[in-house]
């Protein structure tokens, strides 16, 4: 059974420099090509918007960054740990970075997600997020080579 989440004991907040070292680990788990630690650095220190959620224990359980762009909101990141993944968390933060845009003023946010990862392109899908494009050789991928990403936009 899926547990059900109180979401007012659950802790949403700003990540933070301090948070890197939990945020890296996650990354590690979900990936097979995952950020390093400059690459979040480098986010938080260009101003972007990053999220961290925890539960109530302080266990990281996903996080995301958004980068604005003039009246477009760009989802760079986000992860839910691999073992909270299917409770709903990963609704809980596109909601969340959709409401982060809504408030930037954006008219819509971009995402490139890999044709390989159904899982979230079901996500994005079921969410309204929509292909409006593709990216080829964008991802690294195994063995020295690269995968398209799938371009996806959800109007605000």
């Amino acid at each position: 059974m899926k547990p059900v989440w109180d979401l007012a004991r659950l802790q949403y907040e700003p990540m933070q420099s301090s948070d890197l070292e939990d945020v890296v680990a996650l990354e590690q788990t979900v990936y097979p090509h995952p950020w390093s630690r400059a690459n979040f650095d480098d986010s938080l220190a260009s101003g972007y918007q990053a999220w961290v959620l925890r539960d109530a224990g302080g266990e990281l359980l996903g996080y995301f960054l958004l980068m604005a762009i003039v009246d477009e909101a760009h989802l760079l990141n986000v992860a839910v740990s691999a073992e909270r993944q299917g409770q709903g968390l990963g609704r809980f933060l596109l909601n969340q970075a959709v409401a982060c845009a809504r408030g930037l003023g954006m008219e819509s946010v971009l995402l490139e997600v890999r044709p390989s990862n159904t899982r979230a392109l079901e996500i994005y899908q079921r969410y309204g997020f929509q292909q409006i494009g593709r990216r080829k050789a964008y991802y690294p991928a195994a063995n020295q080579q690269r995968e398209d990403a799938i371009v996806m936009r959800f109007g605000l």
